[in-house]
């Protein structure tokens, strides 16, 4: 990809129609069947919606929410609401009503496309808080003439007249607007108030005594074809548009899941994305004989860049029916390529780890000596040498026999996966090299569109994040922070130009990581800036590598290190109920409740080992003198875990405050 193929998203559709005819280029695991989706119906799809957006009264640079789980139609919604020249404001589904009311105040969303009934119900409940709303269009709308009995038939179902004819603007309305002032950090600061201003003209705040219209995709879609028949050159005015819109528009705003208070819109304009699918498909891009499982958030900027990456090469990208079924859909749409956060490959490594302690002892020996051949035959490979000859000799033997039964259980085609949004431990990465599966280990945040590192295929080094981007430039500050600029840089934050002001600073984005950078170019993150405990005797532990070596036996489902302003450090523990129930099957002990389980000293000396061995590895000073266990997962549910399962240590610390202050109750 060049930059010279497509200039924005708005041209995505025209460009995957143009070049590809594929039976199958999107779809959904629904039971034991795929919905699909082929190149024709996604743009005819995107197109109606486009269009029926602009019957609702969707002007070019309005904001429009998306509150789903990942699906196609959360693809097709995104796709019209930037040909439409709009912005697409995503938004997490797993959100409490209070928290999508706030991202929907603070973006001045007109209009809400919505998963299901649900999700319906967290927008009415914050229209009062966010009464620029105007309209919510169900993706799972039940029977239609519920949508016909609800508050858009009280309204008359259609808009204003005056609305009908957004469309009708001048092509190149969706220019430049807020998006001019991306090219540098002030002017991104400049780019909320500019685009704010747009809002007012794109139709301002409904009146919130207004009833608020509901809709079905279906109906929208509906709407939009039949204009595309009956005025004359709609569909000419439709891809004028969305070939007049600017690269320096804006295309999106994410609310960044944060860790403390409110999150931070990030602007990213259509330059922004671009540059980046750009940049890591020269790295590792996808071809069109791939097929994708997709599962990730498409609410995140990782995995809706990598969808991006998909439509332009043609990649066929299959989403899960959820996270539930993840191991279901991948022996059903046998993937070759696939993305994923460090707690899902761990969980497979658990699996794994945990059904082989339950074979016969044969079986277990066997598997040892697989994975070792495995391990020998990667390990060199990585290194850059050739394996020795007895290797070669023993590692078919070993694929036939275990290790390609293991990778058959994702479906047997995977040629990599991709792993980013938080550190993946050293044991999970060669667990998955010994058995076959390249990871490839990336590193960016949301504010970076996201990607600014990635271990090439063939070139990966394991323990770091691999090389900068093609245009990307990094730098290690004088404190160990890591610093980037290049043209995926976030516009700046909405609304917000002191944070953005704080972040962007002489050209350079603060990322808020430390790191280091080899001769070689490969960067290692080795803590969060802002997460780093400053023990009372004045050392500083650094906690993400710590909690790493706690985790690396699959007994422990969640470590997090406390300390900071402590005499010493300490770890709260949270045990995988399944591996737990099992050992202590296997040691002939009655098991029972976790409540129960994590107050008996035979389950505590369980956990003691892998402490010390943790121990083992560490300064004196960083080692961990005390632990407790917690009898509950840590849950996006209760607040611990962001939607894209990072963990949120002031939520962790509020919540179990009781059981960390027992910790030092005589220290």
């Amino acid at each position: 990809m060049t930059d010279s193929d497509i200039r924005t998203l708005a041209q995505l559709p025209f460009h995957v129609s143009g070049r590809f005819s594929k039976p199958v280029l999107m779809g959904r695991c629904e039971g034991d069947r795929i919905r699909e989706w082929s190149s024709r119906q996604l743009f005819d799809e995107v197109r109606d919606l486009s269009l029926g957006l602009g019957a609702l009264g969707v002007r070019p640079r309005d904001r429009v929410a998306i509150l789903s789980d990942s699906r196609p139609e959360w693809v097709v919604s995104d796709l019209a609401i930037l040909t439409a020249g709009a912005v697409t404001v995503p938004v997490y589904p797993t959100l409490p009503a209070n928290q999508v009311g706030y991202i929907l105040a603070h973006s001045g969303a007109r209009v809400v496309a919505v998963a299901d009934e649900e999700q319906a119900a967290k927008v009415r409940a914050a229209r009062k808080e966010a009464p620029a709303v105007e309209s919510i269009v169900i993706f799972d709308a039940g029977a239609p003439e519920a949508i016909a009995a609800g508050p858009a038939a009280a309204a008359g179902g259609d808009p204003p007249a005056e609305a009908v004819d957004a469309d009708a603007a001048e092509p190149g309305a969706g220019g430049p607007g807020a998006g001019d002032a991306a090219g540098a950090a002030p002017g991104a600061d400049e780019a909320g108030g500019a685009d704010e201003a747009a809002a007012g003209a794109g139709g301002g705040e409904a009146d919130a005594a207004a009833p608020l219209r509901e809709y079905s995709l279906a109906e929208i879609e509906e709407r939009g074809h039949q204009r595309l028949m009956t005025e004359d050159g709609l569909g000419r005015i439709f891809k004028e548009r969305a070939h007049a819109i600017e690269p320096d528009a804006l295309a999106t705003i994410i609310y960044t899941s944060g860790t403390t208070g409110h999150p931070k819109g990030v602007m990213l304009s259509h330059r922004n994305f671009l540059a980046n699918v750009a940049d890591v498909n020269q790295v590792i891009g996808t071809t069109e004989d791939d097929t994708a499982l997709s599962f990730l958030p498409l609410s995140h900027a990782f995995e809706r860049t990598t969808v991006y990456m998909y439509l332009y090469n043609g990649a066929t990208f299959i989403f899960a029916e959820s996270l539930e079924t993840i191991g279901r859909d991948m022996q059903q749409v046998r993937p070759t390529v696939m993305t994923g956060v460090p707690r899902v490959f761990e969980k497979v490594r658990a699996r794994v780890v945990a059904a082989v302690a339950e074979a016969p002892r044969m079986r277990q020996a066997l598997f040892a000596w697989a994975t070792g051949v495995g391990h020998a035959a990667a390990s060199a490979r990585l290194g850059g040498r050739k394996p020795s000859l007895l290797t070669r000799l023993k590692a078919p033997i070993a694929d036939r026999i275990v290790l390609s039964k293991i990778r058959a259980r994702t479906g047997g085609r995977l040629r990599f996966v991709c792993s980013g949004s938080a550190p993946l431990s050293r044991e999970v990465a060669e667990f998955l090299y010994a058995i076959g599966l390249p990871v490839l280990e990336g590193y960016g945040l949301t504010e970076t569109a996201p990607v600014l590192t990635v271990n090439p295929l063939g070139a990966a080094r394991i323990g770091t994040v691999g090389p900068a981007l093609p245009r990307v430039e990094l730098r290690i500050a004088d404190d160990g922070e890591v610093l980037a600029r290049g043209p995926n840089i976030m516009m700046g934050y909405y609304q917000n130009p002191e944070a953005t002001a704080e972040c962007i600073r002489e050209g350079w984005f603060h990322t808020g990581d430390i790191g280091r950078i080899d001769d070689d170019g490969y960067l290692t993150i080795t803590d969060r800036k802002k997460e780093i405990l400053v023990t009372a005797g004045g050392k500083n532990v650094a906690p993400q590598p710590i909690e790493a070596l706690l985790k690396r036996d699959p007994i422990v489902a969640e470590a997090m290190l406390v300390g900071d302003r402590r005499p010493y450090v300490s770890a709260v523990l949270v045990p995988d109920a399944a591996t737990l129930e099992q050992r202590l099957s296997a040691s002939g002990t009655a098991s029972g409740s976790l409540d129960d389980l994590v107050g008996r000293e035979d389950v505590r000396a369980l956990f003691q080992p892998i402490v010390d061995q943790a121990n083992a590895e560490l300064a004196s000073f960083e080692q961990v003198k005390r632990f407790v266990l917690l009898p509950a997962q840590f849950s996006i549910g209760t607040g611990e875990l962001t939607p894209t399962l990072k963990l949120k240590r002031r939520v962790v610390m509020e919540r179990w405050q009781d059981a960390i202050e027992g910790i030092y109750q005589d220290a």
